[in-house]
């Protein structure tokens, strides 16, 4: 074999040898992550992942870009994401949703949340506002509770969608409340909005986001926030428990998370810098505009929320009788 052709099949074959190695916390990163964002570009997940991933990848020295995966309440992305290689340099932002109710309301799902996911870190969460169409002649969650029983069952609230945070809490809700109502399901939270305003629907529950700019100019009415305490966004918004209410509490997380197998100490090295982010007082200033309360917890911390969120909403679908396909 001539000398010139034996050293490019040895420079080959070591390349593909570092190729193969596992990553190294220590070097890592070592180009740019990708994230994958189960959800259409512009959503609650984009707006909380975008200005942190720049802020990590500063940090790091490497650019971390989201991408664009939606369809089927979440599970396409999820799905390429736990498909790819466990070498760190694939990611997936989830919410709530699509991994502690998906399990519990889709018959047939490609993966296994518990098995084929690691928790990096849950970010923040956005609470929940109970919101009515103003036509209605009640000013407070108990005054609308007795309004429910009287009418029976034949009021109608909505949701973005069959099986999501906002369909489980309403039902929760209900649950908790001993009232029932007549769910009307739609294609995202913009035609929620649309309908609600419009008085097609009565009662919805949504993110502070969501529905705050449209209880301000009057166009929906807030009966309560479902958490412990106001928002500081809207501290006008009583919470649920003020008003008459249930004490419950109702919000979408937004977290990342990685392959299974992706080495442990990557998932730690994620994590920290994940957290020293958070505590950035710009980017603290720009999630509380948006009502988004930072978490940031340890990836175990993260696992342990995952798994009692699991359980409960698994017995509020149960008990409700909700399934997807």
């Amino acid at each position: 074999m001539p000398l010139r052709l034996f050293q490019l099949l040895s420079a080959f074959c070591i390349a593909a040898a570092m190729a193969a190695l596992p990553a190294r916390a220590d070097t890592y990163p070592s180009r740019a992550v990708r994230v994958i964002s189960p959800f259409a570009p512009g959503g609650g997940l984009d707006v909380v992942l975008r200005p942190l991933l720049q802020k990590m990848g500063e940090s790091m020295g490497q650019s971390f870009f989201l991408d664009n995966r939606s369809g089927a309440n979440g599970m396409i992305g999820i799905e390429a994401g736990v498909r790819s290689p466990a070498d760190g340099y694939t990611l997936i932002g989830v919410t709530s949703g699509a991994v502690t109710i998906n399990p519990n309301v889709y018959q047939k799902m490609s993966y296994d949340t518990a098995r084929d996911l690691v928790p990096v870190v849950n970010v923040g969460s956005a609470p929940f506002v109970m919101v009515i169409h103003p036509s209605l002649p009640v000013h407070n969650v108990k005054e609308f509770i007795a309004l429910a029983k009287a009418d029976k069952g034949t009021l109608p609230y909505g949701s973005p969608g069959v099986g999501g945070t906002n369909h489980l809490g309403a039902e929760y809700f209900l649950q908790l409340t001993g009232t029932q109502m007549v769910h009307v399901p739609y294609r995202g939270s913009q035609p929620l909005m649309t309908d609600l305003v419009g008085g097609q629907v009565k009662m919805a529950f949504d993110s502070v986001m969501a529905t705050v700019p449209f209880v301000r100019s009057g166009r929906l009415r807030a009966l309560g926030i479902a958490s412990a305490k106001r928002s500081p966004v809207a501290p006008e918004i009583p919470t649920l428990a003020e008003e008459g209410g249930p004490q419950f509490e109702l919000s979408s997380w937004y977290g990342i998370m990685a392959p299974a197998g992706t080495p442990p100490e990557i998932i730690a090295k994620l994590n920290a810098e994940a957290v020293k982010a958070l505590a950035d007082p710009q980017l603290r200033k720009l999630y509380a505009g948006l009502g988004i309360e930072v978490v940031g917890n340890t990836p175990a911390q993260f696992a342990q929320q995952i798994k009692e969120d699991t359980a409960h909403w698994g017995q509020v679908a149960k008990t409700a009788h909700v399934q997807a396909d």
